[in-house]
């Protein structure tokens, strides 16, 4: 009796274990409708924010390998080493300019003795040069002679054990201030090279604005941006260049706030002034951090324009960080921070015959950089930023109704301070308001439906800050793992889903230097030779060059999918290529099949590529020396009769591209 009654339970358990395998095979049934476009794709949907944080700019993405070139820093010889030999006599002393050039004040006055050893200087980089072998380096320095001297500069490049790997020499300078260049071919790589000057001959030499740039720069552009980091951004396609912050924009206090009429010009004579991450965190202080500002706002604008993107440029509002000082202008002291927004417009835009106009004509530029947008302060909050963006905003709008003036809710994705920002700000007149939002990986998986419910009819939102923070750990690049990365993707499902309400989305920040950040997570990271993206930036970069022109609805059951049963969704046609575009993400650690039901729609084509990203390990992540342990790999997909079978991964993005009849 209890051997029949065991098969008997042995039998039901199997049919019920057999019954759910097949209940679990059965796909998930999903309707596509792309004769149904619900709202358009903004061009500006996916874009890149870059703020100076991280040694992104000097040390980065501006090719500049001097550190401290005009002795400008507060130490004028930081990053500057005296090469001498025992019983030298020539010696380099630190001359201020006084009133003849208040915004590059001093130089290096060297007083050599033709009958001591070997003198010079040499320059360490930041955090060593990178220099790659068989390349061209231009060298220049403006240099003058005192009376009677005959000094001759023996320029050397030198890799870490100081074998000289690249060398020219320069003579026959005049008593005169004058710029003198040379080209030096290298015969081998540095990863921590540095710069040497040797003086010979006698008397006193004065020098200023010691610069090294590579040849090689994005666009070719003399004295330009760094090669490979310039062109991982352009491989993003971005829709807008968000610049130059973010935080950077405020200051610890307005005397150190980002002022763009001090970044343009001629590049010598651009005053520099400390980062603000230079102090920032005490655990990651920086002392060698500055701006020198050889990318500035016209290099911002030139960028955007070399890739196609809009420029988004943040002014300050008359208000310092509030974490910080939290100092601001008074009211009636505010036109002149008023006055630099509207110059910033006719810089951008204006005729020739107009006094900013020329200027960008003057750097290169005479046709207009076609400015739209213009965010007006970055993370401020409560009455003090209401009352003076309102002034702002009447100002700008009055002289340049077309402009969209980019607003902010301040630091906190929800809570007091936030409600009161869209309450107050739903009164005026910003085109889009600034949403930010540094979390967890598992808010990003809960709020892939934020914005289903905002009110369609306010002002657009900018998601203008966002990254998923995982777990620390002790590898730099180790932040940006693949759990951060998929729960992005999956929230950047209900961004596009919702593109009638968000109009512009960036991560952030965006480039670090392994040996000299101060903020992680980041989109991209390098060394002096080297760069990667990270399983992030090929979430970024999957969604913006598949953004479509339309979303259109897909549902599962009449609802959308945005996480139930671990899967979400987002579908978009390109009425440009008659193409059905689908990001699907799997946060499940099981494959998930699927049927894709295309209503009403001819497909052209048998056979899809999708593009694929994926990891069983939720803590993997590319590094300098590992790049590709997470990175998209192409998927042949097949189509049958308008339904298209596909298994989600486990843990998985997919991005799909079909060609249809016109749609």
């Amino acid at each position: 009796m209890k051997k029949t009654t065991l098969l008997y339970s042995f039998v039901l358990l199997l049919v019920f274990t057999l019954h759910q395998t097949i209940i679990a095979q059965q796909p998930m049934q999903l309707t596509v409708q792309p004769t149904k476009p619900l709202a358009p794709i903004q061009s500006t949907m996916w874009g890149i924010f870059f703020e100076d944080i991280n040694f992104a700019a000097d040390g980065g993405l501006y090719a500049e390998l001097v550190k401290n070139r005009s002795f400008e820093f507060p130490m004028p010889m930081m990053g500057w080493k005296e090469i001498e030999e025992k019983g030298n006599t020539s010696s380099t002393l630190i001359v201020n300019h006084g009133k003849e050039n208040t915004a590059n004040l001093r130089y290096a006055s060297i007083s050599i003795n033709n009958q001591s050893p070997v003198y010079g200087l040499s320059n360490e980089g930041f955090r060593g040069m990178g220099i790659y072998a068989g390349k061209q380096y231009n060298f220049s320095v403006v240099a003058k002679n005192e009376a009677g001297a005959a000094v001759k500069i023996k320029v050397q490049l030198v890799n870490a054990s100081g074998k000289i790997i690249g060398e020219t020499v320069l003579s026959n300078f005049t008593s005169d201030w004058k710029k003198y260049t040379a080209v030096i071919t290298t015969t081998d790589s540095a990863q921590k090279g540095k710069l040497n000057l040797l003086f010979e001959g006698n008397g006193t030499i004065d020098i200023d604005v010691v610069s090294l740039f590579p040849a090689n720069t994005f666009k070719n552009r003399p004295n330009g941006l760094r090669e490979d980091l310039a062109q991982k951004l352009a491989d993003l396609k971005p829709g807008f260049v968000r610049f130059p912050g973010g935080c950077i924009v405020e200051g610890r206090d307005l005397t150190n706030r980002y002022q763009w009429k001090t970044t343009v010009g001629n590049v010598d004579d651009r005053k520099l002034i400390m980062n603000r991450w230079n102090v920032e965190f005490k655990q990651k202080s920086a002392p060698d951090y500055f701006q020198s500002f050889g990318l500035g706002f016209y290099e911002y604008f030139q960028l955007a324009d070399d890739i196609g993107a809009e420029p988004l440029p943040i002014l300050n509002c008359g208000m310092a960080c509030q974490y910080n000082s939290a100092e601001v202008v008074a009211i009636d002291a505010l036109q002149p921070y008023i006055q630099d927004a509207l110059d910033l417009i006719e810089f951008a835009n204006g005729p020739v015959t107009t006094s900013w106009g020329k200027l960008r004509a003057d750097m290169g530029h005479p046709a207009p950089f076609n400015l739209k947008f213009l965010g007006v302060g970055n993370e401020q909050w409560e009455a003090q930023y209401f009352d003076r963006y309102k002034i702002f905003e009447k100002a700008i709008l009055a002289k340049y109704p077309n402009i969209k003036i980019v607003s902010g809710s301040g630091p906190y994705s929800n809570g007091e301070y936030f409600d009161m920002a869209w309450k107050e700000l739903k009164q005026l007149s910003p085109s889009l308001i600034d949403e930010h939002y540094y979390k967890p990986p598992k808010w990003f998986l809960d709020n892939a439906n934020r914005y289903d419910k905002y009110d369609r009819n306010g002002p657009k939102v900018f998601a203008g800050e966002y990254a998923a923070h995982s777990k620390d750990n002790n590898n730099s690049e180790g932040r940006n793992n693949w759990e951060s990365a998929i729960a992005e993707a999956a929230f950047m499902t209900g961004l596009e889903r919702n593109a009638d309400v968000v109009n512009m989305a960036s991560y952030a920040p965006l480039l670090a230097h392994v040996e000299a950040w101060q903020w992680r997570p980041d989109l991209i990271w390098f060394d002096n030779l080297r760069s990667i993206g990270t399983p992030n930036y090929y979430v970024q970069k999957l969604f913006s060059t598949n953004r479509g022109t339309h979303v259109i609805p897909v549902l599962k059951n009449g609802e959308v999918v945005a996480g139930k049963d671990s899967v979400y969704v987002t579908a978009a046609i390109d009425k440009n290529s008659n193409e059905v575009i689908l990001k699907m993400v799997n946060i499940s650690g099981a494959s998930i099949p699927l049927t894709l039901n295309l209503e009403n729609t001819v497909v052209n084509k048998q056979d899809v590529k999708a593009m694929l990203l994926q990891s069983a390990n939720k803590e993997a992540f590319n590094s300098l020396d590992k790049p590709a342990e997470v990175v998209p790999v192409e998927k042949i997909i097949s189509v049958k009769n308008n339904k298209v079978a596909v298994v989600l991964n486990p843990s998985s993005l997919i991005v799909m591209r079909i060609a249809c009849k016109k749609l």
